[in-house]
């Protein structure tokens, strides 16, 4: 019986740990956060964005996140998009890039999930003879007047809470 009890149970976690694919970025749990306090749960020097997220202490939304612009003489070289239009997944060129849990100081049985995922380009650069890469402006004004401007990197980010609310 014993023998028959551990296979079962690993099979009943397997869903959970098959649905999410494994991140670029391998990191435990944050500290346990408070109500009310603001923090920054990731850097995108890249997008020139930070993620804060903070919760609430309320029952209909317990955790809100939102993407910040790090300064405004940053100047990005990806986009930070909206997970809910651009519905990140692996088959669509995407990467699961980070998988971020942040716990709650005042309910221990519930986390916020940050997913950040994001969708590389190939930006090779082509070299002068001088070995840089140069960027002429009358060149890229007739590129972009043309339509083609290059892809760009792109991130997003979706979240959600797990566990269970605490009573108040």
């Amino acid at each position: 019986m014993r023998r028959l009890f551990v296979p079962c149970l690993l099979l009943a976690a397997l869903p959970a740990v098959a649905a999410d694919p494994v991140p670029e970025i391998q990191r435990p749990a944050a500290t346990p956060q408070a109500n009310g306090v603001v923090h920054t749960l990731r850097q995108i020097p890249e997008a020139c964005a930070r993620i804060e997220g903070v919760f609430t202490g309320q029952a209909a939304e317990p955790y809100k996140f939102s993407v910040v612009r790090t300064s405004p003489n940053c100047q990005p070289r990806a986009r930070f998009v909206d997970a809910a239009k651009a519905k990140p997944s692996q088959d669509k060129g995407w990467k699961f890039n980070d998988l971020i849990r942040v716990p709650s100081a005042a309910c221990p049985s519930q986390q916020a999930v940050v997913r950040v995922w994001r969708r590389p380009v190939d930006q090779a650069q082509t070299l002068d003879g001088q070995g840089q890469s140069r960027i002429y402006l009358e060149e890229a004004k007739k590129t972009a007047a043309a339509g083609k401007i290059p892809a760009v990197p792109m991130f997003a980010a979706e979240m959600s809470t797990e566990g269970e609310a605490c009573a108040k």
